[in-house]
């Protein structure tokens, strides 16, 4: 019973020794299972890290030799390419190399031959020569012929003058105004007038009767007498700063020009709203609607005059206030200003200020 009684006083410090006990061996099993796990971990990752690097390094000598194989073939089309272009240039440089020797021997034999062309150069001198002494002679030969005709005109305008005043004439009884008693020897016209014939009054045409006969067989279709052409009237030219006929007459004949009011109807208003209405109708028959179709997207779109128009605002007045006109500029450059800019203008906004505030 003494020792039943001990045991029951001793059941609490044994409690607490059982519980203190099981506490210290979790916290160690913890601590022991935290640094297993902690080996554990080091230890797979070095597994791991040692693995992956086993795969980079197959990965890079996988890689070097693609790229390799890569940098092998790209070299060689270099190569190729280089070659091809060094031949070609070399068969270029040759072709060019032909063709100049080709075409200077052309051009030297055929185009432009030294002693040809000093061949055809002497040719042309000398048919030059040939050509300006006939012209000359041509020329003396016109000139001679020309005084020729104008001293043929004036003897022919003497003898007519002559002719004319034939009636001047000296006789036994009355000497002429050339033959004056008070000269020593007579005036050549007074020889010119004895030679002369005097000039006889034209002879009046003689008027044409027509019979009664001719006057009826000129009645028939047949013999109905046809008009020749008649010779051109020498008509001289108005002395004076006149216009010619052409414009004069173009303006006389012109075509009547009638007004506004005249040239259009009187119910031209009514006409063209009817136009306007047919045509309207005519739009709004092809105006179909169709739901289930496409139709409405291929339509063309039809801007509206007012964004559809090249006219804008007039910038006059609001932009400049001058009228430019660039098509009559002498020069590119714009019309510049003689007098100074105002410094009250070019200093608004700048140095004026109402509370803090720049103008």
């Amino acid at each position: 019973m003494a020792t039943l009684a001990r045991l029951q006083a001793r059941s609490l410090l044994v409690e607490h020794q059982y519980y203190f006990r099981n506490s210290v061996v979790d916290v160690f099993r913890e601590k022991e299972n935290g640094a297993a796990v902690k080996i554990q971990s080091w230890f797979r990752g070095c597994q791991v890290r040692t693995y992956i690097r086993h795969l980079h390094g197959i990965a890079t000598v996988i890689q070097k030799c693609w790229r390799s194989c890569l940098g092998r073939q790209r070299y060689q089309l270099t190569v190729k390419l280089a070659y091809y272009t060094m031949k070609m240039n070399l068969y270029n440089a040759m072709a060019v190399r032909i063709q100049r020797r080709w075409r200077g021997y052309k051009i030297r034999k055929y185009c432009f031959n030294y002693l040809y062309l000093k061949a055809y150069l002497k040719s042309v001198s000398e048919t030059n020569d040939a050509v300006r002494e006939a012209l000359d002679e041509f020329a003396e030969m016109k000139e001679r012929e020309d005084k020729k005709a104008s001293l043929e005109r004036e003897e022919k305008k003497r003898d007519y003058q002559a002719r004319k005043m034939h009636y001047l004439l000296s006789t036994k009884q009355i000497p002429g105004i050339y033959n004056s008693p008070f000269r020593e020897h007579p005036d050549p016209w007074e020889l010119r007038l004895q030679k002369a014939r005097p000039l006889t009054p034209p002879r009046p045409k003689p008027k044409r009767t027509v019979s009664l006969s001719s006057w009826l067989a000129c009645t028939s279709a047949r013999s109905f007498p046809r008009s020749e052409i008649l010779p051109p009237i020498d008509r001289k030219q108005c002395q004076g700063p006149f216009r010619a006929i052409a414009e004069v007459l173009e303006q006389r004949y012109k075509p009547l020009e009638p007004t506004l009011r005249a040239a259009e109807p009187i119910d031209g208003l009514k006409e063209t709203r009817k136009e306007f209405r047919e045509q309207e109708g005519s739009r709004n028959l092809h105006n179909v609607f169709l739901p289930f179709s496409s139709y409405h997207k291929n339509k063309k779109y039809i801007p509206s005059l007012h964004l559809s128009s090249k006219y804008t605002s007039d910038s006059y007045g609001s932009q400049h206030f001058r009228d430019k006109n660039p098509k009559k500029w002498i020069c590119d450059k714009d019309f510049q200003t003689v007098l100074p800019p105002f410094d009250l203008f070019s200093k608004y906004g700048k140095s004026y200020s109402k509370a803090g505030q720049i103008l």
